[in-house]
C-alpha cells in the first residue's frame, strides 16, 4: 500500500531532489578524510558504508559514518513529513536512498545503503524500523555476516510494516528491499561461495 496523494507533485518532486542530494553526501569517505584514514573506496570491501570503514579499525569512524548514513535518509523523510504530508516524505525517503546507492558526488558509484535504509525506516515507521534493526542484529550478531542481516532485514521489513499496523509504508518498503538486493548482488555470491568476510575483519 502507499499513501494518498495530498501533495502537489511539482512539491513531491522538489523534494525528491532535496532527498537525493542529501543521500548523496558520502559520510563514510568524508568521516575517513577527517580521520586521516584511507579513502573506504580503495580499500576492504571497497564499500563507502560504515562495515568497511569500521574495517581501518576505528570504531569512532565507522561509528559516525553509521549515524551520517542513517541520518540523512530520517532527516529527509522528517523534513518533507513535517513542510509538506506523507506521500512527499515517502517521496524524500526513497530519493535519500537512491542518492546512496548512485550519489552525484561520487560520480554516481555509492554505497549499497543498509544504514539509509534502517533509517528512512525509523523515520517512516519508528516501530518498523525498530524492528528491522532488531532483525538486522540478531542475524549479525549469530553470524557475524553483516550483508547477510541486511538482506534479512530488508525482506522481512514490508512483512513487519504489515504485521505492526504500518500497511502504508509496505509498498515502499518493498521497493528498497529490492533495491538492497540490487546492491548487494556480489555479497549473495560470496556468501553462496563461502568467502564473505566477516564483521569485523579487516
Amino acid at each position: 500500500m502507499m499513501p494518498a496523494l495530498e501533495t502537489p507533485l511539482v512539491l513531491i518532486g522538489l523534494a525528491g531532489l532535496l532527498g537525493y542530494l542529501l543521500g548523496s553526501v558520502p559520510f563514510g569517505v568524508v568521516v575517513s578524510r577527517a580521520f586521516g584514514l584511507a579513502d573506504p573506496r580503495k580499500v576492504g570491501s571497497g564499500n563507502i558504508g560504515a562495515t568497511n570503514v569500521l574495517r581501518s579499525g576505528n570504531r569512532p569512524a565507522a561509528a559516525l559514518t553509521l549515524i551520517g548514513d542513517a541520518g540523512k535518509g530520517a532527516v529527509a523523510v522528517l523534513l518533507a513529513r513535517w513542510l509538506l504530508a506523507e506521500d512527499a516524505a515517502q517521496a524524500a525517503g526513497l530519493a535519500a536512498f537512491l542518492g546512496h546507492l548512485f550519489p552525484v558526488f561520487l560520480g554516481l558509484k555509492g554505497g549499497k545503503g543498509v544504514a539509509t535504509f534502517l533509517g528512512t525506516l525509523l523515520a517512516l515507521a519508528f516501530p518498523v524500523g525498530l524492528a528491522a534493526c532488531g532483525t538486522w542484529l540478531v542475524v549479525a550478531g549469530a553470524l557475524r555476516f553483516s550483508s547477510l542481516a541486511a538482506l534479512v532485514a530488508a525482506v522481512a521489513a514490508p512483512v513487519w510494516a504489515v504485521v505492526l499496523g504500518a500497511p502504508q509504508v509496505s509498498g515502499l518498503m518493498a521497493v528498497l528491499a529490492v533495491l538492497v538486493m540490487n546492491a548487494h548482488r556480489a555479497n549473495i555470491a560470496r556468501l553462496l561461495a563461502g568467502t564473505e568476510p566477516k564483521i569485523g575483519r579487516k
